[in-house]
């Protein structure tokens, strides 16, 4: 395509200069503006070093370009970082993957017009918004360092009359016996079915098993007032800021909650250890000793690696002894931490989205201004990032700096993916992974270590498996909640996916029974008359939101069905009654 910027005649100064673009016809691809602003950039770049006066001549010779129109555009040194950084993002959202697409993206306009008006074949994508050569992966690890697989590639995403694929077994995913953990004595909840419990179908009364915040409430209270000092600065704009959600204590404190109930669970369960002969064992006595039990705890079993170091009474962590002990201090310290990255996460999150309101409040950008609530989004991560540090527990800090990391590439996915993605249900559900349910379930497993429970071990899957699970059906209810409940009751602006261009479950639901609404998931509603077509088109079909409350209601079996592995306890039982209200909740 004939499309490639000059630079001016003027003088180009260090930081800025004046460019005259070529209005880009619509038949230009992104391809070609990412390659083109890189061209610009680093003749940008020689320019400003070497101090050097532009020539009026084409980066390319071989293309004869018309005149352009003449525009002027200041551009500083951080918007060039900025276009710099989206790069990578841009390049994998529309890099071709098949001769095929490279014919598309190279194309005429006829020919385009005759692609569009061709049948739609569909395949599947799978997006993968970090991309890391095996190179520099291996660069930044170490025969002690572990290797994470994501969660969608460990458990079930979708059931299988859906298309839903098992994962295969391998580390992260292999202890899942649901007999190894259990003592003699009988589960009241074995085989439980949320099915049969009020508002999922059933007659049972949820009320039965223990409240879950009530339960932890007290505990909590001193970890609530706390975290408002933890995240004080002697900016007082910076600081009110930063302490804006804690101190108006909008929500129930959802993900705290979680793991506080998950570290009492796990308190019941005997540490697994790996004998001398490889095999599983649950006795304290039967375990390697001395340098050989702290070889397979590094270097050559990393995935029996990770459990904290335990002082307390016995050894081993007891409902008993649990409370109070500093294992059940740093259990609540993640608590905290879980929850600072997710107020950072939302206060990011409303900026970029330019939201007015977050938990029936003015959001942080609102109150003071775009650059502060970025600022205060930050000093809550890097705060997060310190205490984190304290748990001194070098396994739990790198699962949940991978959990940060999925959040960015959760919204990296978001802004980015291809018109073809935004239609497949596996796509939807892998940025749901990264924007909620990975912070839910890292949290999950980093709890089991923190209580002296290896990786690998039947209790850590457990634990992630259920978060994993939770924070899927949280977020397909809260999807289906944008559209069945008011703003008043969500705290927060209703139709606010499609606003943003997002198709949710029961839209792509709604998609798959009216095939007319494709187009209008793939070009994002941009079009006028799109949201509301998609609507009346929701609302007629007879199955897309029932899709969606199962889907909703297959992730909660599951993550009860994880939770069951467990030994019987109290807090075990909250969390069942928690899953079951995640699902069943109205805001």
């Amino acid at each position: 395509p004939n499309f490639t910027p000059r630079l001016s005649k003027k003088r180009c100064g260090r930081g800025e200069s004046d460019t005259y673009m070529e209005k880009t016809a619509k038949t230009h691809s992104v391809v070609v503006q990412v390659v083109s602003s890189l061209r610009w950039l680093m003749r940008f770049e020689e320019c400003t070093e070497q101090k050097l006066k532009p020539t009026k001549h084409s980066l390319n010779k071989k293309i004869k370009m018309p005149t352009p129109k003449k525009t002027s555009t200041r551009i500083s040194s951080g918007a060039a970082l900025a276009v710099v950084a989206m790069m990578p993002a841009m390049v994998l959202s529309f890099t071709p993957s098949s001769p095929s697409d490279r014919a598309t993206i190279t194309s005429t306009p006829k020919t385009q017009q005759s692609l569009s008006a061709a049948p739609m074949e569909m395949t599947k994508v799978k997006p993968s918004p970090v991309v890391v050569s095996e190179e520099a992966e291996a660069l930044s690890h170490s025969d002690t360092t572990m290797k994470l697989t994501p969660s969608f590639e460990l458990f079930q995403m979708l059931a299988e009359q859906e298309g839903g694929i098992v994962p295969d077994v391998m580390s992260g995913n292999a202890k899942r016996d649901g007999a190894v953990l259990k003592s003699e004595e009988p589960d009241s909840l074995e085989s439980l079915k949320l099915v049969n419990y009020e508002g999922l179908g059933g007659k049972q009364k949820i009320s039965g098993l223990p409240d879950p915040f009530k339960m932890v409430e007290k505990e909590l209270q001193p970890f609530s007032d706390s975290i408002k000092e933890l995240v004080s600065s002697d900016q007082p704009i910076l600081s009110m800021a930063a302490k804006h959600f804690f101190e108006k204590r909008h929500g129930k404190r959802f993900r705290p909650t979680i793991v506080q109930l998950m570290a009492k669970a796990v308190a019941a369960a005997t540490p697994e250890s790996i004998s001398q002969e490889g095999e599983e064992s649950h006795s304290n006595g039967d375990i390697m000793n001395g340098s050989d039990f702290e070889k397979a705890g590094g270097v050559s079993g990393w995935q029996w690696s990770g459990a904290s170091s335990v002082e307390v009474e016995g050894g081993v962590v007891t409902p008993e002894n649990h409370q109070g002990s500093d294992v059940w201090r740093r259990q609540a310290q993640l608590g905290q931490i879980v929850e600072m990255i997710h107020v950072a996460s939302l206060i990011h999150d409303d900026v970029l989205d330019e939201a007015d309101t977050r938990r029936g409040g003015e959001a942080v950008h609102k109150l003071y201004s775009n650059k502060v609530a970025v600022l205060a989004g930050d000093y809550l991560l890097a705060r997060a990032s310190v205490l984190l540090a304290r748990l001194e527990n070098t396994a739990v800090v790198q699962i949940m700096a991978t959990a940060l990391e999925s959040l960015v590439a959760g919204e990296i996915m978001q802004l980015k993916s291809a018109p073809e993605s935004l239609l497949e249900m596996e796509s939807y559900l892998r940025k749901s992974y990264y924007k909620t349910a990975s912070l839910i379930c890292y949290a999950c497993r980093s709890t089991a270590l923190l209580g002296g429970h290896a990786y690998d071990s039947t209790v850590a899957t457990a634990c992630e498996e259920f978060g994993f699970h939770l924070g899927l059906a949280y977020q397909i209810q809260d999807d289906i909640l944008d559209f069945t409940a008011a703003a008043t009751v969500l705290g927060k602006p209703a139709l606010a996916d499609m606003d943003l261009g997002l198709s949710t479950a029961p839209i792509l639901y709604a998609a798959q029974e009216y095939p007319h609404l494709r187009p209008l998931v793939m070009r994002r509603f941009k079009k006028k008359g799109d949201k509301q077509e998609a609507l009346e088109t929701l609302y007629k079909s007879d199955t897309a939101m029932d899709k969606a409350k199962e889907l909703a209601k297959f992730h909660a079996q599951r993550a009860v069905d994880a939770l069951l592995r467990l030994p019987e306890s109290e807090s075990r039982n909250a969390l069942v009654r928690l899953t079951h209200a995640v699902v069943t909740r109205k805001k």
